[in-house]
Formats: C-alpha cells, sequence, structure tokens
C-alpha cells in the first residue's frame, strides 16, 4: 500500500494521479479512458476545467468499479456562497454520472468572502457522504491553519503547487501534524523538468527520464501524492515507472540544492503565497 496515501479520514488516494486540466471533450474522455486502462486509479478534475462530463464519460466507459477509482473534483472561487456551491456540486455529481465524490476541495479561496460559512457548506457535504472527504487548494499556510486548527474542519488533503523548485516544506509540516494529504499539482513544472540540468544529470545516472527523477522525488515523500497531466499513453506509463527509480542520497542533495522559489502558477486572484522554503 506504500503507493497510497491513507490517513485517519480514510483517505484512499493512490499518490499517482492523472491531471486533466486543460483537457477537454472526446480528448479528456480518450485521456481518463487510456490511463484507467494502463493502471491510473486517480482523476483530478474541476467545475473550472470544463471537463467534468468528460471524465464521467470515461469513467463509465471504462468498466472499472466506480468504487476502485479516487475521484477529486472542486468548486471555483466565485461559487463559495453556500446556495452556489450546493448547486456546483450537484453539477459535478451529474457530470460525473456518480452519486459521490472522493474528495470535493475549494479551487482557490475568494478575496472577499463569508469563508465561516463556506467552510460550513462544504463540512455539510462531507456529513451528507456526497463527498467522502474535503479539502482545499492553494491555500496559504495562515488560511489553512484558521480553517483547520481555528473552525475544526475535518479537511482531508491541500492541494497546491509543489515540485523539485517550489519549496513547500512549512505546508507539508503542516500537512502531517494534522494527517492530510498534499497533493502536488503542476509536479512537472508545466514541462520545464527535461529542461533542468540536474535532473538530467541524475535521470542519466540511472538511466531514467528527468521527468520520472521529478515524479520520484515527490511520489517519495511521506503523504504527498502528485497529479502530472498526460493524454498520451507514452507518457502516462512514463509516470507510472517512476515508481520504479531508485533516488539516492546524492541524487537528492542534488534536488535540495536546487531553488526552491520558481512558481509557475499565479493567476491575479491568486492568495498571498507563503515565502518560499
Amino acid at each position: 500500500m506504500k503507493n497510497v496515501v491513507i490517513n485517519s479520514r480514510q483517505l484512499n488516494m493512490p499518490k499517482l494521479g492523472l491531471g486533466t486540466w486543460p483537457m477537454v471533450g472526446e480528448d479528456c474522455t480518450r485521456a481518463v479512458l487510456q490511463a484507467l486502462e494502463v493502471g491510473y486509479r486517480h482523476v483530478d478534475t474541476a467545475a473550472a476545467y470544463k471537463n467534468e462530463d468528460a471524465v464521467g464519460r470515461a469513467l463509465v466507459e471504462s468498466g472499472v468499479p466506480r468504487e476502485d477509482i479516487h475521484v477529486t473534483s472542486k468548486v471555483w472561487w466565485d461559487k463559495l456562497a453556500p446556495t452556489d456551491m450546493r448547486q456546483s456540486f450537484d453539477n459535478t455529481l451529474r457530470a460525473l454520472q456518480s452519486d459521490y465524490v472522493d474528495l470535493f476541495l475549494i479551487h482557490w479561496p475568494a478575496k472577499d468572502w463569508d469563508m465561516a460559512r463556506t467552510i460550513e457548506t462544504l463540512i455539510s457535504l462531507k456529513e451528507q457522504g456526497r463527498a467522502r472527504n474535503i479539502g482545499v487548494a492553494n491555500f496559504p499556510l495562515p488560511l489553512l491553519r484558521q480553517v483547520v486548527e481555528g473552525m475544526g474542519a475535518p479537511l482531508a488533503a491541500i492541494q497546491v503547487e509543489y515540485h523539485v523548485t517550489l519549496g513547500q516544506r512549512n505546508l507539508l509540516q503542516f500537512a502531517r501534524k494534522h494527517d492530510m494529504a498534499l497533493t502536488a499539482y503542476s509536479p512537472l513544472m508545466r514541462s520545464k523538468a527535461p529542461q533542468i540540468p540536474e535532473l538530467v544529470r541524475i535521470a542519466e545516472k540511472h538511466g531514467v527520464l528527468p521527468t520520472q527523477v521529478a515524479l520520484k522525488w515527490l511520489l517519495d515523500q511521506p503523504n504527498v501524492a502528485a497529479i502530472p497531466r498526460a493524454s498520451s499513453k507514452t507518457n502516462q506509463l512514463s509516470n507510472l515507472a517512476s515508481f520504479n527509480v531508485q533516488l539516492d542520497d546524492e541524487d537528492r542533495a542534488l534536488i535540495a540544492s536546487l531553488p526552491k522559489d520558481q512558481r509557475v502558477v499565479s493567476p491575479e486572484y491568486a492568495p498571498q503565497w507563503d515565502p518560499p522554503v
């Protein structure tokens, strides 16, 4: 079970998932179907991706029992008022053709919102059993602490950008302290991983790919999952094969020497980020 994040909230999430942004329509359905065929059991989507229906078709057509697939989806930051969130969640389940979602996240914090009512609504979806687990994405540490410690929200996971050139040490320590998973999005730096000389050097040493080195560095970490986008069968299989890479202390030291402030996702509605560590 080393390839699954399991915690006290019964989160049973494969450490490697399929990121689906920005795939849509038939291309998305085809990619998810293919991923399920080669062994993926974790799919990440969101209302804002406009592809939940495409993911839903793949879930149904795959023939894989729904209970064997972990599905994460998210509500957008402009739908955080209680009524809007419930409607968005209902739309998500309808699109996914499922009675529940395994993990439901607030995609981004809003700048002007009633956070207490939003979190209360999120918790209610879990209490109803339609969201098996709940969490947040893109919350900086002070905000996450307010939700978890200040409000007592039973969050199972946080999803943030995390990779070899963006540190998240403080956030990860907090997640581990509270038995939460941390899911790394953009784990390959929007395809920049093969351009990093240090990753190339490590990859050549082990006869693997730089992308596999970047992924294995994340997958080796307790409580951490990663959701790289991969539409081709070749890339999907390559990412799965990352589990077979064996990094040594020299490799990890070289990765530790890389800059840790290279953020690739920071839209205008982003919160004030934590200092990189």
